[in-house]
């Protein structure tokens, strides 16, 4: 009886696993379907209807995306660089060193997981108005520079490396930096590349920051290049409009089914201690 119970419920939970799944990637079919069909194709679904690379190519040349993947590649690049650096000294601070007010310095980067960045909007505004950094890409990324969720996934990291690695090093006279490079680091790939994926796709995403502090092409990333050409300039052409969705998700779908393994199994070993 237990054992058909047990049966029943796995059936069930597949059951409902596989139907959030498909109301997940409904959306993508349907534009991946219209994106690659001419535009009397984008409401009804024919297996004989032909293919065609046109809609890319109209969207392509309908709205400087070119730019826009410069403007998002040129941020994202920056912000990882930015939170890897910071994040990593004061991972290693937290894990390895002993000094006044660490339980408490920890507890606010806790704290900072909690706060949901729309909150900070206007004071971000001001603060960048008043640095003069307006419509800059440097406005985008610099309140997303020092990444509280970063700090804790590399201090738990840290904190599975062995003392006595870290302690040998030091007894060859090696300095901080030096540990840090030689040894935390390497072991700790894995993580890296799984805060990467997480940071890159974010912030590829982000869209109210930027939309707020941006007003030119020159400084607009793709979300926001994205949804003003989708409301002007390709009318009610849902398949070029899809087509340039596939456009600026394209890469990170791309980098998500290269790395998904090495991207679940980081998190699997970044163990809370």
């Amino acid at each position: 009886m237990n054992k058909m119970s047990f049966s029943w419920d796995r059936a069930l939970i597949t059951c409902a696993a596989w139907a959030l799944a498909l109301l997940w990637v409904l959306p993508l079919i349907y534009a991946t379907w219209t994106a690659f069909h001419p535009a009397e194709f984008e409401t009804r679904f024919d297996l004989t209807a032909p293919l065609t690379l046109t809609n890319f190519s109209d969207a392509w040349v309908q709205a400087p995306f070119a730019r826009y993947f410069l403007n998002t590649t040129i941020l994202v690049t920056m912000i990882l660089i930015a939170q890897i650096a910071l994040g990593t000294l004061a991972a290693y601070a937290f894990a390895r060193m002993d000094f006044r007010g660490k339980g408490i310095l920890f507890s606010l980067v806790l704290v900072q997981l909690m706060i949901m960045p729309d909150i900070l909007l206007v004071e971000n505004y001001k603060t960048m108005r008043d640095l003069g950094l307006v419509d800059t890409i440097l406005a985008i990324g610099l309140p997303y520079m020092a990444s509280g969720f970063g700090i804790f996934l590399l201090r738990q990291t840290f904190m599975t490396i062995p003392q006595e690695l870290d302690d040998a090093a030091r007894i060859e006279g090696t300095s901080i930096m030096g540990r840090i490079w030689r040894v935390y680091m390497p072991l700790a790939k894995p993580t890296y590349l799984a805060f990467g994926l997480v940071s890159v796709s974010a912030h590829w995403n982000n869209f109210l920051w930027p939309l707020i502090i941006t007003n030119s092409v020159e400084t607009r990333p793709l979300t926001v290049g994205l949804s003003i050409f989708a409301a002007t300039d390709s009318g009610i052409q849902w398949s070029v409009i899809n087509a340039a969705t596939l456009i600026t998700s394209g890469p990170l779908l791309l980098a998500f089914l290269l790395f998904q393994r090495q991207f679940v199994q980081s998190f699997m070993r970044a163990g809370i201690k």
